[in-house]
């Protein structure tokens, strides 16, 4: 499995090219603020043919290029539909204003073609299958990807907002919900195996075992409690 991932933009939102092997069809993860070159730099280097984008939610760290991006590949973008507002309507979902200087480098609304993301589906793209986990609590419409183990290579989580190395997605933002985070923390991260490598939307990549073992608020969860209040991380 090839995946090659970088931090993009003002908010260094990671953006994830996943594919079967170079020279193959891939999938673009949250390709965010300032990642189009990042994604054509990638897609050369590798040979890839993206068939598709799959978001983890719609803020726009993580959709600000996902219409130059899905136009130069001409290709679908797969979103939840409690988030699918947010590409159109980027300050609405955040509860702020970014100023004219930022704003003018954003392309701002949808795709030609959108897909709905559902909870328990299965995305069989560019010869993968990516589970769809809704995990709302950093917004109404977030969601996990997941691929299954392959060989040695052990299963892989995209955890967008949700999971960050030694924290989790904040929750004060509209559409947060702090009891929903720690509930989504529980069903979704809770019974994956230890090692299982998690890839978040922002920071380094962990592993599910080491954050059950030294994340707060994941063991505060396993333990059947949870914390009063959730970290400001993410957008």
């Amino acid at each position: 499995m090839l995946i090659a991932g970088f931090p993009a933009g003002a908010w260094g939102t990671n953006c994830y090219l996943v594919a079967p092997a170079a020279g193959e069809e891939c999938v673009i993860i949250d390709p965010g603020h300032q990642a189009a070159d990042g994604v054509a730099e990638a897609v050369a280097k590798h040979r890839l043919k993206p068939v598709a984008v799959v978001l983890t939610h719609g803020h726009i760290d993580h959709v600000a290029s996902v219409v130059p991006v899905c136009g130069a590949h001409d290709v679908p973008a797969w979103i939840h539909p409690a988030d699918r507002y947010m590409m159109s309507d980027p300050e609405k979902a955040l509860g702020r204003s970014f100023g004219t200087q930022l704003m003018g480098e954003l392309t701002v609304g949808e795709p030609s073609d959108v897909h709905e993301l559902t909870d328990g589906s299965v995305l069989s793209l560019a010869g993968m299958e990516l589970t769809v986990s809704h995990a709302p609590g950093h917004t109404k419409g977030s969601v996990t990807f997941g691929l299954p183990e392959a060989g040695e290579v052990p299963p892989v989580f995209f955890s967008g907002d949700l999971l960050f190395a030694g924290s989790i997605g904040r929750t004060d933002l509209p559409g947060g919900d702090h009891a929903e985070m720690l509930e989504s923390l529980a069903r979704v991260c809770l019974p994956l195996d230890d090692s299982t490598v998690v890839l978040s939307g922002h920071g380094p990549q962990t592993t599910i075992g080491r954050e059950r073992a030294s994340n707060p608020y994941l063991r505060e969860v396993a333990a059947g409690r949870g914390s009063s209040e959730a970290p400001r991380r993410g957008m």
